[in-house]
């Protein structure tokens, strides 16, 4: 295949003629290309899928990790270990592409690789690669490990993303309409596209940017001396670069850069395009921000035999159908665990990345109530555990291997490893309840939820990220009733979200399922379809033309 004058391969559709190029630090397209580790990499993927069948002018820009995130593996006491093993996909193709880009005042290589749309039903992706004999063994490592804990490697790969990037859709020839920022790991692109266009004016409006972030601390500042010195500002000095991103002090915050330089910005949820507007009104040269909720890709996510025992009104089809889900499922609780789960039982799965904020542990707050919970003759329950902490987020990794120790007490709690998107899709076919508790308002969008629902699964989270645009409490999810988080203590809020999961899940949820099936059933499938009518991804991507690339 000749790649020195890219176009897609396929016939775009009317609407969605204008090129774009969407860079992104990771890519969760299908489980055998292991380049991503949560919910950034998930949202990509699905927007990917759905640019492909929205048959949309669009190319995804990411990179290829050649240990990918981590594989999540376990320690002779089944906790948690980190493993890096070494991935070869044949299903990538060469392009022959191959260029130089300063990195540390220094020339490194990059080679780029293809995924072809028809190899996962997804919209073309180019995914780029140091690891290459013509580089010294540090520039090899760029990338090598997704998100890499030292400082250096991690500026290194933003470089790469942005700034090689850009340098790649240069030597495809694609002139892209749009640069789109998933995130703003890639916002180097902007100093390379300056010196291309020779203007600000010209890059605006070439360029659109959603942040993820709803909090000002998260968002990833490095120094910007040591940017400086890693050749981040692609030739200019810290003078030129303060004067044009209006950066005083001496932290480099991408995200302010990446809302200075775009045209337009979006906020991934409703709420979470409420929150960035308040976040960043005080800071000078903002552009709009707008909000357009993350979705997932129903074709590739939804179990289609449950939609269709619904749609047909199959009652005993639809439950026989959850039911063999739930103990396929099973089986691999089993094969990680030797623990043997009840399809018949209330399920309670939590998972996602483990995360501070996001609270895995909470029920076990109150151990008290945990045991009793365990242990009603009654309303029975089993809870799945699984996800994967940052491999050096010390806190997060303790929280899972104090879940794994706790496990081991109970025939009906079980831990898994490998928490990717095989693993993330039977769990979600595993769950009742789809338990999502994080502190509001730390979760942008917290998307895990939505392919839950398109798996039968019943949602029960704190009022946050997607939820509010979503659950409507007893008809189709269970939500915590938001309190004034702002003026608590974190101990005030935890332990008034954790009484109201206790009560909701001892009061209405238990009792329900397990003595009112049809009222539960139709909870199940108006989740599933509300889920589909306002959280597919086609709906996403359809948003991204009208209100970002075309608005």
């Amino acid at each position: 295949m000749n790649f020195s004058h890219y176009n897609v391969p396929y016939q775009v559709s009317e609407k969605y003629e204008k090129k774009v190029a969407y860079f992104s630090m990771e890519f969760a397209i299908h489980q055998p290309l292991k380049i991503y580790s949560g919910g950034l990499g998930f949202l990509a993927g699905s927007h990917l899928r759905s640019a492909y069948e929205l048959r949309q002018n669009l190319i995804g820009i990411g990179i290829l990790w050649k240990y990918g995130y981590y594989d999540q593996a376990r320690n002779q006491d089944q906790t948690l270990q980190v493993s890096f093993m070494e991935k070869n996909y044949s299903f990538l193709e060469d392009t022959g592409i191959k260029f130089q880009i300063p990195i540390h005042e220094h020339p490194v290589w990059v080679k780029a690789y293809y995924l072809a749309p028809d190899i996962f039903r997804s919209a073309p992706l180019f995914l780029l690669s140091t690891d290459l004999p013509e580089n010294d063994y540090v520039s090899q490592t760029i990338t090598h490990r997704l998100y890499d804990a030292n400082v250096a490697t991690k500026v290194a790969q933003f470089i790469l993303l942005g700034i090689g990037g850009a340098k790649l859709i240069d030597e495809l020839g694609f002139n892209p309409e749009v640069y789109h920022l998933n995130e703003a790991h890639g916002i180097s692109s902007a100093f390379y596209l300056l010196d291309k266009f020779k203007s600000v004016e010209k890059l605006k409006e070439k360029l659109v940017f959603t942040t993820h972030t709803p909090e000002e601390a998260g968002n990833e500042k490095h120094d910007i001396y040591l940017c400086q010195k890693m050749s981040y500002f692609y030739g200019l000095s810290i003078d030129e670069v303060r004067r044009l991103t209006g950066i005083k002090d001496d932290q480099f915050n991408h995200s302010l850069a990446a809302l200075r330089f775009a045209r337009k910005a979006n906020g991934v949820s409703a709420l979470h395009g409420r929150v960035s507007n308040e976040m960043w009104k005080n800071h000078e040269g903002i552009c709009p921000i707008a909000s357009i909720t993350n979705a997932q890709n129903w074709s590739y996510w939804a179990d289609k035999q449950l939609y269709r025992s619904m749609e047909d009104g199959n009652d005993f089809l639809y439950d026989d159908r959850k039911k063999y889900l739930k103990k396929r499922a099973f089986e691999i609780v089993a094969d990680q665990t030797g623990k043997i789960f009840n399809q018949h039982i209330l399920t309670i799965v939590w998972a996602r990345r483990f995360a501070g904020y996001k609270r895995a542990d909470m029920l076990t707050y109150d151990m008290d109530r945990f045991e009793k919970l365990l242990s009603n003759p009654k309303y029975p329950v089993q809870i799945i555990w699984a996800g994967k902490p940052y491999p050096v987020d010390h806190p997060a990794i303790s929280q899972f291997n104090n879940l794994v120790h706790l496990s081991k007490k109970y025939k009906n709690v079980a831990v898994l490893i490998g928490y990717e998107l095989g693993l993330s899709k039977r769990m979600k076919q595993a769950a009742d309840v789809w338990l999502n508790n994080p502190r509001v308002p730390r979760e942008a969008s917290g998307t895990s939820g939505m392919t839950a629902a398109m798996n039968g699964a019943v949602n029960f989270s704190t009022d946050d990220g997607w939820i509010p645009e979503f659950i409507n409490h007893g008809n189709n999810g269970f939500v915590v009733p938001k309190a004034d988080y702002e003026n608590m203590s974190v101990h005030e809020q935890d332990e008034y979200d954790l009484n109201k999961v206790y009560e909701i899940l001892e009061q209405q949820i238990l009792p329900l399922y397990y003595e009112s099936p049809d009222t539960w059933r139709q909870i199940q499938k108006n989740g599933m379809r509300d889920v589909r009518f306002q959280f597919d991804s086609n709906r996403m991507a359809n948003e991204y033309y009208e209100i970002m690339y075309n608005g």
